[in-house]
């Protein structure tokens, strides 16, 4: 409950918007248009991870097997929070009315939270394995490498889970966000909003920060090969490549699409004066400038898919027909002779 009791229930907040203004902003064609097409590309992906992963390698295993954990949870991430959105700009209900015990807002914040680091903290899982892969590929054996990327998986699951429910136990509050259609963090001066935004910003630019130096030491590697003075007999296979760019592309779609929204939180939760008022009330300015970086941070679930779909091998090879061409003087030299190459 908020100090002066101007709004009833623990997740509503005093705002300022009609219904005109609200029907202005939230157009229930764009979203559920918006939702469709990020459900029909995660289909497709889903689809062509499961040819990949039948004529799949044990180098690849791991890798597919995090694509795969990567594609479900943007699909579900998708399917559960576009059936909230889409409702609400197609009913425009009163969330007090509906929801006046905040179950529904707290479930979807818990939703947002979750849905949100899982692709962050699975880029950095994905970018872990193939650091080792490609730097130390002596240092896991590869059958157990599937089983190994299903449990990390579900590590990230079960921890971006654990962190979404802190506010139901204190640590922070979940309310409903302008303009009236979907809850999130709380950006006020409590000590458990402050804490609560600040973990979930540096978690995930953390995240973002890890991949990022990971994959560029990958990448010089195998820049490094490719170009060595025994290039010839270390040359990284085709799928390393393919690894690489999609990873990379992964990297740089999350940095776009949500390092705006968690530099924003850090700031607004730490912007002294505070941001919120004692009411609870944000300016609108600050109120709009999180609902433009949450849409934007929303395209990383509908990009994911594409990086994955267009940085195959043979979208790849036909960009770039050196990439599949393999040496002449590789394939004559004898087996014993050839260093394993990178996992």
């Amino acid at each position: 409950m908020w100090p002066n009791g101007s709004a009833p229930g623990p997740c509503f907040r005093p705002t300022n918007i009609t219904l005109e203004e609200r029907q202005l902003i939230a157009s229930p064609w764009f979203a559920a248009s918006f939702c469709l097409v990020g459900l029909a590309s995660n289909l497709l992906a889903l689809s062509v991870l499961a040819g990949a992963r039948q004529g799949g390698s044990h180098a690849r295993s791991s890798f597919l097997t995090f694509l795969c954990g990567l594609v479900l949870t943007d699909f579900v991430g998708l399917l559960v929070t576009g059936a909230i959105v889409v409702a609400q700009h197609a009913v425009l209900f009163d969330w007090r009315a509906v929801d006046p015990g905040c179950r529904l807002c707290q479930f979807m914040g818990v939703v947002m939270v979750f849905f949100g680091l899982c692709p962050l903290w699975l880029g950095a899982a994905m970018a872990s394995e193939r650091y080792l892969g490609i730097t130390r590929p002596f240092s896991r054996p590869a059958a157990a490498s599937r089983r190994r990327a299903w449990a990390t998986v579900g590590l990230v699951w079960t921890s971006a889970l654990a962190l979404g429910l802190l506010p139901l136990l204190g640590v922070g509050r979940y309310t409903v966000q302008y303009p009236g259609s979907w809850c999130f963090l709380t950006l006020g001066a409590q000590p458990g909003d402050v804490a609560f935004g600040l973990l979930f910003s540096l978690l995930g630019g953390l995240s973002v920060g890890l991949s990022f130096l990971l994959n560029t030491i990958s990448v010089a590697t195998l820049c490094h090969v490719y170009h060595g003075q025994e290039a010839a007999q270390q040359r990284p296979r085709d799928c390393e490549v393919e690894m690489m760019a999609q990873l990379t592309g992964i990297m740089v779609v999350a940095t776009i699409c949500w390092m705006p929204l968690l530099v924003f939180i850090a700031q607004t939760v730490l912007r002294s004066p505070p941001a919120m008022s004692p009411t609870g009330q944000l300016s609108r300015a600050t109120e709009q400038r999180l609902l433009i970086y949450l849409r934007v941070a929303t395209w990383n679930q509908i990009l994911d898919p594409w990086v994955y779909i267009l940085f195959r091998r043979a979208v790849i090879r036909r960009l770039h027909p050196r990439l599949g061409a393999r040496p002449r003087s590789l394939s004559l030299q004898p087996q014993l002779t050839q260093r394993p190459t990178v996992q």
